[in-house]
């Protein structure tokens, strides 16, 4: 019987054995991308991805640890050793082991925290700021002037910025797994992150704390670029916005005004200066509209003006669906037009 049993054992270690590896490959087929932790594009990035490499094979060695005496103390006979030599067994691979391998990992980690949150010699300053549900970004000009976006950073690439981060009503946190690690953001306190990215792409970001009821529809997209484009992007985003070309986009612009858009939005270089929403100056040059949840093109902007509870459940801009089809047409041109 007792062979019979030991044998059942192995068998059913060895499914699991092969079940683990499986699942494992299925996980790790979903560390690459955009927008993970096991993909890094920066500094920070590549040492919590390191961390995570040592803790995982820290836990795997403890697994391998147990599962050997385990397999040991059930494949061999009782007679086989004795109570002092199963003691020091025991002792040796369920607790002496164990307590090195995490004593280990944890001093290792300790260091690590303090490379990942020193802001001396920073390159770049940017606040960030976490809303329901859409993040504001304010970078400041050579003369310290405000240029303020919405769900879009860009970032030099090789070069360490620190992020200024808040929320003015509930709890945030930002999030670029690929760049770094998740700050929280919390109301009345700024928070501060140091990202340095070591290559260039676009990345995607979220928030990493349930933030209420479109809290899965506040995405945020970072382009890490070489210096000399991200200055000329930069001065560009300076700039007031661009005069309507034609005849239809005026005739947004003047809808957009009309219809009180300007008192929650700003289009600088025009009427509208908002501050309540997002500043709209060259929302057509963003990748995505309304926190990653749409395209930016005229079509997405006539769907977003027209009906934004149904596509942001709770979201603070009211839906503009009463108006005639030909005025939000004209106003998804226009706004797309503002690049």
């Amino acid at each position: 019987m007792w062979p019979i049993l030991t044998s059942d054992l192995a068998r059913a270690c060895l499914r699991l054995r092969d079940l683990g590896l499986l699942l494992l490959l299925a996980a790790l087929a979903g560390c690459d991308g955009q927008q993970s932790a096991l993909n890094p594009a920066g500094a920070e990035a590549q040492r919590i991805a390191t961390l995570f490499w040592w803790m995982t094979g820290g836990a795997l060695a403890i697994w391998m640890a147990v599962m050997g005496i385990a397999l040991y103390v059930t494949q061999a006979h009782p007679e086989a050793h004795g109570i002092r030599s199963a003691r020091w067994l025991i002792l040796g691979g369920g607790i002496v082991f164990p307590v090195v391998v995490l004593t280990g990992l944890l001093i290792y980690g300790l260091m690590l925290m303090s490379q990942l949150r020193p802001s001396e010699d920073v390159a770049l300053r940017i606040e960030v700021s976490g809303e329901q549900w859409w993040w504001r970004v304010r970078y400041r000009g050579e003369a310290g002037e405000a240029i303020e976006l919405a769900n879009e950073i860009r970032l030099p690439v090789g070069e360490r910025v620190a992020f200024s981060l808040t929320s003015p009503d509930v709890i945030h946190s930002f999030w670029v797994p690929s760049l770094g690690g998740k700050v929280d953001m919390i109301p009345g306190r700024t928070n501060e992150l140091v990202l340095e990215p070591t290559r260039t792409g676009t990345f995607g970001g979220v928030c990493a704390e349930y933030c209420g009821t479109s809290h899965a529809l506040m995405k945020l997209v970072v382009v890490v670029m070489p210096r000399d484009e991200f200055d000329q992007w930069l001065a560009a985003q300076a700039e007031p916005a661009r005069v309507p070309a034609s005849e239809l986009q005026q005739a947004g612009q003047r809808a957009f005004l009309a219809n009180g858009c300007g008192a929650c939005h700003q289009v600088r270089g025009t009427e509208a200066d908002g501050t309540l929403g997002p500043d709209l100056t060259h929302v057509g040059s963003r990748l995505s509209l309304a926190a990653g949840t749409l395209p930016a093109d005229v079509d997405a902007f006539q769907r977003w003006i027209g009906h934004t509870g149904a596509i942001k459940p709770d979201v603070r801009m009211p839906a503009f669906g009463m108006l005639p089809e030909v005025q939000l047409s004209a106003m998804a041109h226009y706004l797309s037009g503002l690049k």
